[in-house]
């Protein structure tokens, strides 16, 4: 029985699989196990942020295991990791946040995010906006704006309340005395990388302070470096200032490790026993995290995400100029980027071409495919991307072309989203970033 027999015979699928094994990698590079190459533009969900097989990583790992994986009474008991990692991330910290706690995943993060803050605050209600993604948690599903996940576990809570992402006039309406938070994305990722008007960000937190609402801002995806900045709401100023800010995904580069971050005010009003956990700060993982933050602040990384950045996002117009029948729009900021398809049932397709050609991208709701690649990505990776990527585009093309009557083109007869165009709006004009 091979890798993949095994998988369909005995693991739950949650998903539609890819008929893709990976074996091993390094940097942007990954094998299969007969030795076919892709390029990983999807870095695990944004995941390796310092590409797979990195020196970092590895050597942080093996210097733990070799001490200690787990404290004993994790929770109880102090940590030499643990310190190290809080001595590199605070510095970093944006605003006036000032303390820390660590977690398995970003869901969990905004998990405990949510529940403090209608804890201290004593309300209930939150506003969260359409088109969101915050977890896969009972509590965060609620919060988050994709309605078929709610429909599916009725995990729509009464005390939600969803806007339209971008739009300041919709959130005042929103907010009332009985909301305890504002949750909000700097760029929503599983959305579609949607990027936020300019000011957005900054009126939330004016408004958030005028009303004594909590601010939580998910920088889960965005955060260390990936939009050019160590945390994306740093393109803003001092001016956006969160109480709650949650953290994962490139954290560690690959392993499971997420964070908290809360300021003193909100610090002081937690209590013993508010939360707690088996791997809080686990030693591995914290030792790992901190050799990662650590090698993003020495070595600049943000200022080389900004350049390639702009690379791949150039690269992704002059697609969108070369095939208007099959891409939308391009946007994106840093190596955060994407490509909104006309037809949203031509994604899997493409993902497909992409990926026989050697190319790995990430599939994403209402016609997004998302392109990822890790921080350390090179020039010459991003050109042979965006090579293959003008292949596959060709392919789909072409078959779009022969299924359509003659003389109509191609693009003109899709039906972009059906009400999704309402649910999740445009974002034209925003894709250079904020």
């Amino acid at each position: 029985m091979n890798c993949i027999e095994t998988d369909n015979n005995y693991a739950i699928q949650f998903s539609d699989r890819q008929n893709l094994i990976i074996d091993r990698g390094f940097g942007t590079e990954v094998w299969d196990p007969l030795g076919g190459r892709y390029l990983d533009f999807t870095s695990g969900w944004g995941v390796s942020c310092l590409g797979h097989g990195n020196p970092v990583i590895i050597d942080a790992l093996i210097s733990q295991a070799s001490r200690v994986m787990q404290n004993p009474n994790s929770g109880f008991t102090y940590s030499p990791s643990r310190s190290r990692l809080l001595e590199v991330l605070q510095p970093l910290l944006p605003g006036n946040l000032a303390r820390l706690f660590f977690v398995n995943s970003g869901a969990e993060a905004n998990d405990l995010a949510l529940k403090l803050a209608r804890k201290i605050s004593g309300r209930k209600r939150v506003v969260s906006t359409l088109g969101s993604f915050h977890g896969r948690t009972f509590n965060t599903l609620s919060v988050t704006g994709g309605p078929e996940n709610q429909r599916r576990f009725s995990s729509e809570s009464p005390a939600t309340d969803f806007v339209r992402y971008g739009e300041f006039s919709a959130l005042v309406k929103a907010v009332s005395d009985e909301t305890a938070a504002v949750i909000l994305e700097p760029v929503q990722g599983e959305g579609g990388v949607r990027l936020p008007p300019p000011g957005y960000l900054e009126r939330v937190t004016e408004l958030c302070r005028k009303k004594s609402i909590f601010l939580i801002i998910d920088e889960i995806q965005t955060g260390f470096c990936r939009t050019g900045k160590m945390f994306a709401i740093e393109h803003g100023g001092a001016a956006i200032r969160p109480d709650f800010m949650t953290m994962g995904k490139g954290l560690a580069g690959g392993f499971p490790m997420a964070a908290l971050a809360v300021t003193g005010q909100v610090a002081e009003q937690i209590q013993k026993g508010d939360h707690g956990g088996t791997f809080c700060g686990n030693p591995l993982g914290c030792a790992v995290a901190a050799a990662v933050v650590d090698f993003l602040a020495a070595n600049q990384i943000g200022e080389q995400v900004t350049s390639r950045g702009v690379e791949l996002l150039a690269g992704l117009n002059a697609l969108r100029r070369s095939f208007p029948g099959l891409i939308r729009e391009a946007r994106g900021t840093g190596l955060l980027t994407a490509i909104e398809l006309v037809a949203e049932d031509q994604v899997w397709e493409l993902t497909r071409h992409c990926q026989e050609q050697g190319l790995l991208v990430t599939p994403t709701r209402n016609g997004i495919v998302r392109l990822i690649p890790d921080l350390l990505v090179s020039s010459q990776h991003i050109s042979e991307a965006l090579s293959i990527l003008e292949g596959a585009l060709q392919r789909l093309g072409s078959r779009v072309a022969a299924a359509s009557p003659a003389g109509i083109d191609c693009g003109s007869h899709f039906r972009f989203g059906g009400d999704n165009n309402e649910k999740y709006p445009s974002t034209a004009g925003q894709a250079a970033g904020r």
